[in-house]
């Protein structure tokens, strides 16, 4: 369980350490055009992805701390008691348990969460995300195959 836990991690402080860079290398909201389809833009998010309940007076930052508190939890638990053999599965669990980590711990000393990273095509702009939201949707799709893998091994079992 050592080495996922270092993962996540590594995860954990790889986010702060590149929202601290953006932080205090970007000026908020002035994109810095970096490709012709990605910006560096520095925005606080107070609402969870996607800017969801970002509008809201206040009261989304401690659902969303409580709910990543739980979800950790639960995570961390998970993670526990996986066998040594599921390797996939237990980085997905970690990729998330680190992202869901580096969001937690700027609701909780700051209020929001620093995005920065922004994709657009034309006029198409993708919401601004950091890099603990890379790991938990990476972690997220890994943690989907994993679910499609296991019910296709249940059903060659099954036939």
């Amino acid at each position: 369980m050592w080495k996922w836990l270092i993962l996540a991690a590594v995860v954990f402080v790889l986010d702060l350490v590149t929202k601290f860079y953006a932080s205090t290398s970007l000026d908020y909201a002035r994109s810095v055009e970096i490709l012709p389809f990605f910006n560096l833009t520095l925005l606080h998010n107070t609402g969870a992805a996607f800017s969801f309940l970002a509008s809201e007076s206040g009261w989304q930052r401690w659902l969303f701390t409580g709910l990543a508190i739980i979800v950790s939890g639960v995570l961390l638990r998970w993670l526990y008691t996986l066998k040594g053999s599921d390797v996939w599965l237990s980085i997905a669990i970690a990729l998330v348990l680190g992202g869901a980590l580096g969001n937690l711990y700027d609701r909780i000393t700051l209020g929001y969460v620093v995005d920065f990273l922004h994709f657009y095509w034309r006029d198409y702009h993708f919401p601004a995300f950091n890099l603990a939201d890379s790991a938990i949707s990476v972690g997220a799709v890994m943690l989907a195959v994993d679910i499609f893998r296991a019910e296709k091994k249940k059903q060659a079992v099954e036939a």
